[in-house]
């Protein structure tokens, strides 16, 4: 059911799986996942996240993947780079961990590090953003470690739970990314 394109040290990278439009379904209607990814407000049905995963498999802008634990083959996210912009050589990280048990294992990290290479070393990408909730410090360290910077900062921004957030904007060059994580490479 998954295909290993980008191989890490734990997980893996496959092309996003229609059949699991269950589980992804599961995950966004889930508040400790979806008030830390700003989409708490809307509701997901099976047929509505199946269609969102079918044009997004389609459409030539987005490249997305299932995160897959390397030792027994379990989904544990969902991950990707959007909006590639193939003449400003730039595009947005998008990545959630649906698995609450699986958080805080550095999964996301050594995701975000497997879509900088790629997306920097196939294809060609001089900037990689994001945008982050000011209260996910889990998250912005982990954006951290990988090399991300702070570029901007939207006040109060986001109205979740009855309360106004921060969104923050962070970025990464090619020219400060200079390692390689996929472990699959031939050369």
């Amino acid at each position: 059911m998954y295909f290993k394109k980008l191989v890490g040290e734990h997980i893996y990278l496959s092309p996003v799986c229609v059949e699991d439009v269950e589980k992804y379904t599961r995950w966004l209607n889930d508040f400790e996942t979806t008030d830390y990814t700003g989409r708490s407000s809307q509701i997901y049905t099976k047929e509505n996240e199946r269609k969102w995963l079918e044009e997004g498999i389609q459409n030539k802008e987005n490249q997305i993947f299932g995160i897959v634990d390397l030792e027994n083959d379990n989904l544990l996210g969902n991950c990707g780079l959007h909006k590639i912009n193939s003449v400003n050589r730039t595009a947005v990280l998008g990545i959630f961990i649906g698995e609450k048990e699986e958080r805080s294992k550095g999964y996301g990290t050594e995701t975000i590090k497997l879509l900088l290479d790629y997306g920097f070393n196939y294809l060609n990408l001089h900037e990689i953003q994001l945008d982050v909730m000011a209260f996910n410090e889990r998250a912005i360290r982990c954006y951290e470690k990988a090399g991300f910077k702070e570029y901007g900062r939207r006040r109060e921004s986001e109205y979740i739970n009855g309360k106004y957030y921060d969104l923050i904007s962070m970025d990464i060059l090619k020219s400060e990314f200079k390692e390689n994580y996929i472990k699959n490479k031939n050369i």
